[in-house]
């Protein structure tokens, strides 16, 4: 990318690098003869919509806004899952969806008589999971999140699917284990249902991913239970390594040895996974701590304490006015904003195939506003 052309700070994400994501996506859904879905909870930058129509036509939603979102721009109708849906939005999120999921058999019962025209699913826990970080952990004990196999002894009537998602980040021999739990635990119940939704964390883009393993193991499941259709959701994999966040230095700030470059970006508000997981983000150019003489720590823009993350050496001494990319911040990052502080929120673009750049979206001063009242 040429960052002279591109205002800081912005997101900015490479189409190219995109469809190369969209291209093994398809791949795997072809191979395996699967499903595969886009989860807006981790990528929902809708001018990029008309790309991704071209590999995978269907999106999975968590609320009505998503689910309007799927119907208005991605162009159809959503498969919906979300922890507990309000009376006042049913309705209008069933006009936006094609597969309605719900997390207990008392919610569906609830609006049983109205679900007609949608096929509808339970979420199901299978108290398995690899995820190693608590706050993404949806099979931690005492989990709000599905329907656990002693809970759920016959399927309700009207109910043709089941979900499970206990995965994030993960890879083909995490699915392979956690399929083998379903098939224990609730194999009993699999020739009832039409389809069966594997839930998103297949992160089939990362580069040691095993994809003929990933199809492998889809391909040996629908051969076992060959009247289900299988349902990918996966986010990250879409947005992986798709595009960064472009900041720039304010100003360095020393204290009692610690040398930090003030950023006109925050993580707390543009990029609060790095504070949340937590993980340190790679900076295009730094080096490990140490590595040189001039290792900064970065700051964000806010007035939170902690607003700052981790150390990098770079070649020169960092001054005002230099670029700092941070890469990998599409996915899970435009999507958790927030306007803390009402600082300036980064613009969005898209870096084109041709090598062009185009500026899709710039906040102000009425998008801060309008959001608090």
């Amino acid at each position: 990318m040429d960052y002279s052309k591109i205002p800081s700070p912005c997101y900015v994400l490479d189409e190219k690098l995109l469809r190369n994501n969209l291209e093994l996506i398809q791949y795997v859904k072809q191979k395996a003869e699967v499903e595969i879905i886009l989860a807006f909870k981790a990528f929902a930058m809708w001018s990029a919509f008309p790309i991704i129509r071209e590999y995978i036509p269907y999106s999975t939603a968590s609320s009505l806004c998503e689910a309007r979102l799927a119907f208005e721009e991605m162009g159809s109708k959503a498969h919906t899952y979300a922890p507990v849906y309000a009376d006042e939005e049913f309705d209008e999120i069933k006009a936006c969806s094609r597969h309605i999921t719900f997390n207990s058999v008392s919610h569906y019962l609830h609006f049983a008589d109205r679900v007609e025209g949608v096929s509808c699913g339970l979420r199901v826990n299978p108290e398995c999971s690899v995820v190693e970080t608590d706050l993404y952990n949806p099979c931690v004990p005492g989990s709000r999140l599905g329907v656990r196999v002693e809970d759920l002894p016959t399927l309700p009537k009207g109910i043709e699917g089941l979900h499970f998602h206990a995965l994030c980040e993960s890879t083909s021999y995490d699915l392979e284990k956690l399929l083998a739990v379903i098939e224990q635990k609730f194999g009993h119940l699999l020739p009832q249902i039409k389809w069966l939704n594997c839930g998103g964390g297949h992160l089939m883009t990362r580069a040691d991913y095993n994809v003929e393993h990933l199809i492998s193991v889809l391909q040996a499941f629908k051969q076992r239970h060959p009247h289900l259709q299988v349902i990918l959701e996966p986010g990250s994999a879409f947005a992986w390594r798709t595009g960064v966040l472009v900041s720039k230095v304010l100003d360095v700030v020393d204290n009692a040895g610690v040398k930090t470059a003030m950023l006109n970006v925050s993580f707390a508000c543009h990029m609060p996974d790095c504070l949340e997981m937590p993980y340190k983000p790679a900076i295009e150019g730094a080096l490990e701590p140490g590595t040189t003489p001039y290792t900064y720590r970065m700051g964000g823009n806010s007035c939170l304490s902690g607003d700052f993350c981790g150390d990098w050496s770079f070649e020169q001494p960092l001054k005002v006015g230099d670029i700092i990319v941070f890469e990998d911040m599409i996915h899970y990052t435009m999507v958790k904003t927030t306007f803390f502080n009402g600082v300036s929120h980064p613009s969005i673009g898209i870096w084109k195939a041709d090598d062009t750049f185009q500026l899709v979206r710039k906040f102000g001063y009425e998008d801060y506003k309008t959001r608090n009242s």
